[in-house]
């Protein structure tokens, strides 16, 4: 049989055919088995299993082709269906099948080339993420607890300031042990790939800390290194630690990023520490812990006139003190306001400082400035969950912007998984965007993590009383009350009870709050929500008025989105005074 002969029985027997028909199928198979596989975490091996079936099978394919042939009557042997001389079918079908095959494969190969990137950076963010959990205080003294912690703080500082690096705040891994048991397990509730576990020991003028760098899902150490120096030489192991991290996850380090890794804020070692306890306590939060942390800072302050981060964290600190107590929030916002502005000052590439001074403006009801400084923040430590907490609860919120709003809520959730206020906030930003089915599971997250956060139990109150569920609201509030930590708790429950029909328990709340006025300051929003609850709106926007006039910006900056207030919508007077706090046409 000469060649022409073997190509007209291959086409006689529709090997062409098959071997088309079959390269299509295998080729549309491969593209779900290498872009699907991955997305539903189906093993490597199948998928080379299906490639190297596939392969196989080719061959097979042509050899049954050549031998067999499909009839109306069945599959038969090639000669056998000759010899009945059927009649020639006109039957199109495979063509139409090739063709739907091929667009099949096509649709898929670029699905796949999409969905193929946006996996592997998913992958590459992944293994470049790192949490560093509390160091162990191997010291004899028990007080040199906060030293440890201080450092495994500004390690973890450090890191953050790299962009191409994931960083978990540490907020989120304070509630680990320095050397836990289940690493992978730990790895998967904070949602990193690496963890860094460390030790320090501190005797007299010297100081020794070991770190070692762990994968976690294959609990392979990827670095580790001891440091025996003196405690002058403290700022260059943090610095060092950081860099051989970056280079062990490949991270990419910018010149800008590794000035910033290797800066040397103070040469008071006294001071130093004092500006550690400091972080450490305004980490926790509460109103005790904010104010202990501002004392430490102006003690570090007064040790070093020029120590920039202990400004930074004294700003942060007065910004938030009203938030936890009842301290004058005109006075804690002027204090703030210089401490930021003397940080940056002396160092305009501290985040923090320009975060406080962010959230200042925006107290101020000054939002158009307060958006490019919490930018800045954020460009300058893309990992610093505050600055995405602050810059999507505060500017991004009251303007409505709440697609951006909730994104940034996400993000500093993602940096700090386990931060009760990051994730309470978060909730009450779904609460103003009315996304109320939303906002009541993740402040019921929230509480999961921690029954006792008050701030939590109060705005999933709102978000209740929100969409109508009164008697849940109340049972929030009042529980709010119990733990204590939210002065407006007591507000809001005399607003609901009124509401409810206990219209005396709003009249004693006003006469509470008039009694309370003579020793410090309160909010003219506080007594509008509760002339609200009586039905009074003439007096309720009188006292936000007076509360715009007094910068009560806490309760007040939030009036263009805050539900509670949509009883006043359409009044003159109170879309003039939205427009006083927002902007013309915001």
């Amino acid at each position: 049989m000469n060649a022409k002969n073997i190509f007209t029985e291959l086409k006689r027997r529709n090997v062409y055919k098959v071997a088309i028909a079959y390269a299509i199928v295998a080729w549309l198979l491969m593209q779900i088995a290498t872009q699907v596989f991955p997305f539903l975490e189906i093993p490597n091996w199948a998928i080379r299993l299906v490639i190297i079936l596939l392969v196989i099978g080719f061959p097979v394919a042509l050899i049954l082709a050549w031998a067999f042939e499909l009839t109306p009557q069945g599959v038969k042997l090639t000669d056998s269906a000759d010899r009945e001389a059927a009649k020639p079918s006109r039957n199109k079908a495979w063509i139409y099948f090739v063709i739907v095959a091929a667009a099949l494969s096509v649709t898929l190969f670029f699905v796949g080339r999409y969905t193929a990137q946006k996996v592997t950076r998913s992958s590459e963010s992944l293994a470049k993420s790192i949490a560093v959990l509390p160091f162990e205080n191997l010291s004899r003294d028990p007080d040199n607890a906060y030293f440890a912690d201080g450092i495994q703080e500004e390690i973890l500082t450090r890191l953050a300031k790299i962009a191409d690096l994931k960083v978990i705040s540490r907020t989120s891994t304070q509630q680990y042990q320095s050397k836990p048991g289940n690493l992978s397990k730990i790895a998967k509730q904070l949602g990193v790939a690496n963890i860094l576990e460390g030790s320090v020991q501190r005797a007299g003028d010297t100081v020794r800390v070991s770190v070692n760098l762990i994968q976690a899902a294959s609990d392979s150490h990827l670095w580790a290194a001891t440091f025996d120096r003196k405690l002058t030489d403290i700022f260059s192991v943090e610095t060092e630690v950081a860099k051989a991290i970056a280079d062990s996850l490949k991270a990419k380090l910018t010149g800008a990023e590794e000035q910033l890794i290797a800066a040397r804020p103070t040469s008071d070692l006294t001071a130093y520490e004092l500006y550690l306890k400091g972080r450490v306590l305004w980490g926790k939060r509460g109103g005790d812990n904010i104010r202990q942390a501002i004392a430490f800072y102006e003690q570090a302050i007064v040790r070093d006139r020029k120590y920039a981060p202990a400004y930074a964290g004294l700003a942060e600190a007065y910004v938030i003190l009203p938030i936890y107590t009842d301290a004058s929030a005109r006075e804690a916002y002027a204090k703030g306001e210089a401490a930021a502005l003397k940080a940056l000052q002396l160092d305009d590439k501290l985040a923090e400082a320009h975060n406080a001074l962010a959230l200042v403006l925006f107290l101020y009801l000054d939002f158009p400035g307060s958006i490019p400084e919490f930018q800045r923040a954020i460009a300058l430590n893309p990992n610093y969950a505050t600055a995405h907490h602050w810059y999507g609860f505060n500017p991004l919120s009251t303007l409505g912007r709440f697609d951006e709003s909730i994104a940034e809520g996400e993000r500093a959730v993602e940096l700090d998984p386990l931060s009760p206020v990051i994730n309470s906030d978060l909730g009450s930003i779904l609460m103003v965007a009315r996304r109320y089915d939303e906002a009541i599971a993740q402040l019921g997250k929230t509480l999961e993590m921690d029954p006792t956060f008050s701030l939590a139990h109060g705005a999933l109150g709102e978000a209740l009383q929100f969409k109508g569920d009164l008697p849940g609201a109340i049972a929030e509030y009042t529980k709010a009350q119990e733990l204590g930590g939210d002065p407006r708790s007591r507000v809001l429950l005399a607003a609901a009870k009124a509401q409810s029909g206990d219209k005396d328990a709003a009249v004693r709340m006003l006469a509470e709050l008039e009694e309370a006025s003579r020793n410090r300051e309160i909010p003219g929003a506080q007594r509008a929500v509760l002339y609200l609850s009586l039905g009074n709106r003439s007096e309720a926007i009188r006292c936000l008025e007076q509360s715009v006039a007094d910068h009560d910006s806490q309760d007040v900056a939030w009036i263009k989105v805050y539900p509670r207030w949509d009883p006043l919508r359409g009044d003159p007077r109170f879309e003039a005074l939205v427009q006083r706090v927002v902007g013309p046409g915001k």
